[in-house]
């Protein structure tokens, strides 16, 4: 019997809306679960007071990631990312870069698969780089902490997201310098919005595709080569 991909995405759906369901289950239980064992007590209008804050941001932010990044992760790709977390820094890149080494285009079948082995891949690696720092967190400490080389931690991810995006920059310098000069504008008259990069992701995007959109109207851009 051949491979069958409807039926592959059949159970990528499956096992996602499953095991999605389990992750949320469990991060919402678990802190019941410690409470009751602490004997700690939950005020419930301060939950739900804090709750409303948060779900009037992230509510819409995560339904526009969903269909931002659907087409580039895949179903299987998606639910692993959204479980696992560190979309934009870590999952992206990893799925960008494999499709790019197999030589396939995004939202093909060959795709779909190979980004959903890169997540599982890149979140496997993660938690194993968390494990192999959490045990050598003490005897590392005294260099960690040295003065000398605080500088550069406080420069990891600027150096971490320059190279990765240095490679899509250069792919359409019109399309990067509009979202950037917007992005910087966005900054500078609303400074809140430092902390709140995901907002400022959505409107440099949405910015970004209507600028690729009027520039392949006129001819000036073919999309990726």
């Amino acid at each position: 019997m051949g491979f069958s991909f409807e039926e592959y995405d059949n159970s990528i759906h499956r096992c996602g809306k499953l095991f999605n369901g389990i992750g949320l289950l469990m991060l919402f239980f678990i802190p019941f679960v410690f409470g009751n064992i602490l004997g700690g007590t939950i005020s419930w209008r301060g939950f739900f007071t804090a709750l409303s804050r948060v779900f009037l941001i992230y509510f819409p932010v995560g339904i526009v990631e969903a269909l931002i990044y659907a087409p580039l992760l895949g179903n299987g790709g998606c639910y692993l990312a959204f479980i696992t977390g560190n979309l934009v820094n870590m999952k992206l890149p990893c799925v960008f870069n494999s499709c790019e080494i197999a030589n396939v285009k995004p939202g093909t079948p060959e795709c779909a698969i190979i980004s959903t082995l890169s997540v599982a891949v890149s979140s496997l690696v993660t938690m194993l780089v968390i494990f192999v720092g959490v045990l050598m967190l003490i005897p590392l400490t005294p260099l960690l902490q040295n003065p000398t080389i605080q500088p550069a931690f406080n420069n990891i991810l600027p150096a971490l997201f320059g190279a990765l995006a240095a490679e899509y920059y250069v792919k359409n310098w019109a399309i990067t310098a509009s979202s950037l000069i917007l992005g910087v504008i966005v900054f500078i008259a609303m400074p809140s919005l430092i902390k709140q990069t995901s907002i400022v992701m959505m409107i440099t995007g949405v910015f970004a595709i209507v600028v690729a959109y009027l520039l392949f109207k006129k001819g000036l851009y073919k999309g990726d080569k």
